[in-house]
């Protein structure tokens, strides 16, 4: 079994064939799909496809960083709302991201240390978005540090001392379709890095895996990053569905 930590199937990419896509997850023995918010706007798909497939699709609560806009703790107010309304896996996704836009960026660093507050708080994992900003996140998490917070750094690229200083942390690497291309370099840093630091996720609709590369993204296409990675490691595939499976489903406890 496997589990997908990171995937925006409630996304409107796939409206036409959804009921197709999960049951393509099902087929390749994915286990649970781990829903990210990103603002206001999208907390109705959100909820309707976790309604659509109990137990197989499940919600976070957060405010994306490229979301953080002038009305940013507007936003804000409604996430810590939802998050008062009933319960959670996770909230994410969060974090900071220099690659759009850095129009924002005191406004992001507010956004996401409130949000790790409201972890702490709710005592729920952060799920991590870090483009180009590693190092400021990193920092703020160091800054935050509490036996509660913990949580998953989605989409890791990095090199291994980050990775380590990551993991050192108490926070968990999420590897997705970048580890199938080419000259990421991602498999070599992994060589370096144990196992039950690791789990695994597709982003999809984004950063599908080679063979499927420039195409939409899917959870089932997450056997191509488990493939990937067994490869890395020379483990065999199941010891790396199970134990990847094994690191979500203690962080995500209990969905």
């Amino acid at each position: 079994m496997i589990i997908d930590t990171h995937s925006h199937i409630y996304s409107p990419d796939f409206d036409d064939d959804r009921d197709e896509i999960i049951q393509r997850a099902k087929n390749n023995n994915i286990k649970k799909i781990f829903l990210p918010n990103i603002d206001s706007s999208s907390i109705e798909m959100l909820y309707n496809t976790e309604k659509l497939y109990p137990g197989m699709c499940i919600a976070m609560m957060g405010l994306h960083p490229c979301s953080v806009k002038e009305n940013y703790l507007t936003e804000l107010n409604i996430v810590e709302s939802e998050l008062s309304k009933r319960s959670f896996s996770a909230i994410g996704e969060i974090g900071l991201d220099y690659y759009w836009d850095k129009t924002f960026i005191n406004e992001q660093k507010e956004a996401f240390i409130r949000q790790m507050n409201l972890a702490k708080n709710f005592d729920i994992p952060i799920v991590i978005h870090s483009r180009d900003s590693t190092e400021d996140v990193i920092s703020l998490v160091r800054q935050e540090k509490s036996p509660k917070l913990r949580g998953i750094f989605h989409c890791f690229g990095g090199s291994v001392e980050e990775a380590q200083q990551i993991t050192d942390l108490g926070f968990l690497l999420g590897i997705g379709g970048v580890l199938t291309y080419k000259k990421s370099g991602l498999d070599q840093t992994l060589k370096h890095i144990d196992l039950r630091h690791i789990v695994l996720e597709t982003d999809a609709p984004y950063l599908t895996p080679v063979p499927f590369r420039g195409k939409r993204n899917e959870p089932s296409y997450i056997t191509f990053v488990a493939e990937k990675l067994a490869e890395a490691k020379g483990m065999s595939l199941e010891e790396v569905c199970r134990i990847t499976t094994e690191n979500a489903e203690n962080l995500f406890n209990p969905y």
